[in-house]
């Protein structure tokens, strides 16, 4: 499906002043919509005079009307003619008679959408009908805010730009709706919203109360409560709505919204939307206090293992056996890639590891411990990307046990070579690939039948803790590759 640029792209020329205000309007209307009880389309208009329909929002106040997706869909201006209507006078117009559309009737107006001096779009507000609705304060009062806010929308007023939010959600109007007469005193306050505010500490009910002062004097932090009470008479001043969530003194945390209403430019009040967080916000504090709970443990577990590798270095030095004295020094090496992997984990918010930063740190460790006569480079092309920690552990794991094993039997002593580590990353695969240009497979050799301890290991963790798979075979042009895939997501 196309998006709402691709769409404004490929079949107008709008300039780019207009396609960001489209945008605007269509990160709004989901307030328009539910205010409404109805489902808006935004259509523009074509060069050949039809219409194209480049987005919908459907409420989730009142059934819709339009079940069927119509993005894409033209319309002609003998089908809906109050869409030529709309541009060509600058105004709401409405249907004097209802519908009927798939079984349901339906009525239908039509909204310009005004940039400037320009109606580059039209609204369409289309309600379903066959639900009977008995009027009552709270229909009132939201089919009046929607009718404000399309008025505002048809004077080029709504929506603007809104200054930077503090926080990266909204509230919806089944949240919490306050209306506001241009004093700044309730008239209307949604059931939810009284809830909101009785949890804040407003024991009465709100209608009649000037909002400004009654929320500051709840709010608990000073800077907070003054913050919040200048943006809600910042909207009765008809300036743009901003977000902001606050405290109260009984610890309810609330997010507001305020809403300037002006229809053609006439003080109205304002809207403000109030969404009770508390519950949300207590969730937060306590997956933060587990998640900084978990990278101590990777801290604690980090540093543990690397007492371990240094007790091990201190044991490797009073060995005087030599095949002892390299068995420790290959238990300091996978201790310390274990290692390395909670000292990452102990620095991340969400559990997930940069495996190229890991890797990086591992290979000259590989290189310290490797044999002294031979002289061989590691070198890594590609990228692994951000693996969960799950994987982490053991994929480093697999990828040291392979590229020493290719330092220990791949070359002779003085010799010199190349190992290259290889990835390669897809959606649902990593595809690694260990290759190097030293002597080769030793005739008969069986990665299935081997005694090799680090392959051994290498076989144990690929197929218990990665689900993958690993093969051994010989390069065309001499030396061994080892290859290696693991599987991303769908893993048990």
């Amino acid at each position: 499906m196309s998006t709402l640029t691709d769409l404004l792209a490929e079949h107008t020329k709008l300039s780019g002043a207009a396609v960001d205000h489209l945008q605007l309007v269509v990160a709004e209307w989901q307030l328009l919509s539910d205010l409404s009880f109805a489902d808006f389309n935004l259509w523009v208009p074509l060069d050949d005079g039809h219409f194209l329909c480049v987005a919908q929002a459907r409420p989730t106040t009142a059934p819709t009307a339009h079940p069927e997706d119509v993005v894409g869909s033209t319309m002609t201006v003998e089908e809906h003619p109050q869409l030529r209507r709309a541009v060509d006078e600058s105004r709401i117009c409405r249907e004097e008679d209802p519908r009927w559309h798939l079984g349901v009737p339906v009525r239908r107006e039509t909204i310009p959408v005004r940039l400037g001096t320009q109606v580059i779009a039209v609204l369409s507000r289309s309600t379903n009908l066959a639900v009977p609705r008995v009027p009552s304060p709270l229909e009132i009062s939201y089919l009046g805010s929607a009718a404000d806010l399309c008025q505002m929308i048809a004077d080029g007023t709504f929506p603007t730009a809104e200054p930077s939010p503090d926080v990266h959600t909204s509230p919806r109007v089944g949240d919490g709706l306050i209306r506001l007469d241009p004093s700044g005193a309730v008239v209307f306050a949604s059931p939810n919203a009284l809830s909101a505010y009785h949890r804040m500490g407003h024991a009465s009910d709100l209608v009649g109360v000037h909002l400004a002062p009654l929320t500051r004097s709840l709010i608990g932090d000073p800077f907070d409560a003054t913050e919040v009470a200048q943006r809600i008479r910042a909207a009765l001043d008809g300036q743009a709505s901003m977000r902001m969530e606050a405290e109260s003194r009984r610890g309810a945390a609330v997010l507001f919204r305020a809403l300037p209403l002006r229809p053609r430019g006439q003080a109205a009040g304002a809207l403000v939307l109030c969404r009770d967080v508390t519950d949300v916000r207590r969730r937060d504090r306590a997956l933060m206090s587990k998640d900084a709970t978990i990278r101590e443990i990777h801290h604690r577990v980090k540093n543990n293992l690397q007492t371990v590798a240094a007790l091990l270095r201190l044991q490797s030095r009073r060995m005087t056996n030599p095949e002892a004295r390299e068995a420790l020094a290959e238990s300091v090496r996978r201790v310390t890639s274990i290692a390395l992997v909670h000292e990452t984990l102990s620095m991340s918010v969400d559990e997930r590891v940069d495996l190229d930063d890991v890797v990086d740190k591992v290979i000259p460790m590989m290189g310290d411990v490797a044999v002294t006569e031979t002289q061989v480079v590691v070198r890594r092309e590609g990228e692994f990307g951000i693996v969960s920690a799950e994987i982490a552990t053991p994929l480093v794991m697999v990828l040291t046990e392979l590229v020493q094993n290719a330092f220990e039997h791949a070359y002779a002593p003085g010799q010199r070579g190349e190992v290259v580590v290889q990835s390669e990353r897809s959606a649902k695969w990593l595809d690694v690939t260990i290759s190097d240009d030293g002597r080769g497979l030793p005739p008969g050799f069986s990665l299935e039948r081997t005694e090799r301890l680090g392959l051994q290991i290498v076989r144990t963790l690929v197929d218990s803790e990665l689900r993958g798979s690993l093969s051994l075979r010989r390069r065309p042009r001499g030396g061994t590759e080892a290859v290696l895939r693991v599987p991303l997501r769908g893993r048990r």
